[in-house]
């Protein structure tokens, strides 16, 4: 079933719990090398899956290939050496320094990256003395990155990155995982940020009701390349809207019939917030 250009191979996969079916016969692909987001309300079954690809659920039915193996039926030292996982939150280490604590866990792996180069990578240096508890939400998240790194992963799993973050601190982040993948890391990412997706993923599926409804860029998730324009602007004291394929033609009639400047002129295409939401079932 596995493919070299493939960091993650799924076909079929279900998982229920009692009477719930959380994952539906999903079938996915992340390349090697790619940056990969997996889109979806709460509920939509992405923790389910990523747990799944991690080897830390079992699954009911289907086939999965993680870097070649089968997470459910592999030596767990050895296949954990070539991935890292960066949950959502933790507080690991938290009376530790950042360099007593990733000198500490470097000693988990066979082959672990520089403990002084992985620091540096994360933008900690000026905190390798500072004890976890006392870093700052966005400092504390580049730590556990840091250890998500430590043992040279093939693949790195990043369960809400950047959660929390003030917008400065998503940016230098985003420029990091941008990095990581420069380095050659495959990244899968869930995220409840549309700008971070669209910022950081190659590609990415959204993934509702324990289904995946679509698998794609960025740019045409959803017809979104072809969404008609909207254009809006008042008019003798009235708001108005149009929807059309042509916008730069239609404001040029609008502003020949209009005869002057056209008040609160907007024209935009559906950002990728709007074509997921649609997606979903929920108002723009």
């Amino acid at each position: 079933m596995s493919s070299t250009s493939s960091a993650i191979e799924v076909q079929g996969l279900l998982k229920s719990y009692s009477n719930h079916v959380a994952v539906v016969g999903i079938d996915l692909e992340v390349k090697r090398g790619e940056i990969f987001a997996l889109l979806g309300p709460n509920g939509a079954g992405k923790t389910t899956t990523v747990e799944i690809l991690e080897g830390y659920r079992s699954r009911d039915g289907g086939s999965v290939s993680v870097l070649g193996v089968d997470p459910a039926n592999t030596d767990v030292r050895a296949w954990r050496n070539r991935i890292g996982i960066v949950l959502q939150s933790t507080k690991d280490a938290a009376d530790l320094t950042v360099e007593e604590a990733v000198s500490h866990f470097a000693g988990y792996y066979s082959n672990p990256r520089n403990v002084d180069e992985v620091i540096t990578a994360v933008g900690l240096d000026e905190k390798r003395k500072a004890k976890g508890e006392q870093l700052s939400g966005g400092q504390r998240r580049r730590l556990d990155v840091a250890l998500g790194i430590l043992g040279n992963p093939e693949l790195l799993f990043l369960d809400e990155p950047t959660t929390g973050f003030d917008p400065e601190a998503r940016r230098a982040f985003w420029e990091l995982i941008r990095q990581l993948k420069n380095d050659g890391t495959t990244i899968l990412m869930t995220t409840h940020y549309l700008d971070e997706a669209e910022a950081l993923a190659d590609r990415l599926a959204v993934m509702t009701d324990g289904k995946i409804l679509e698998v794609s860029t960025p740019t045409l998730l959803g017809g979104r390349a072809r969404a008609k324009a909207r254009v809006s602007w008042s008019e003798n004291g009235k708001s108005n809207l149009e929807l059309t394929d042509s916008p730069t033609q239609f404001v040029n009639q609008l502003s020949a019939r209009i005869g002057g400047e056209i008040q609160d002129l907007s024209v935009s295409r559906p950002n990728l917030e709007d074509i997921y939401l649609e997606m979903i079932g929920e108002k723009v």
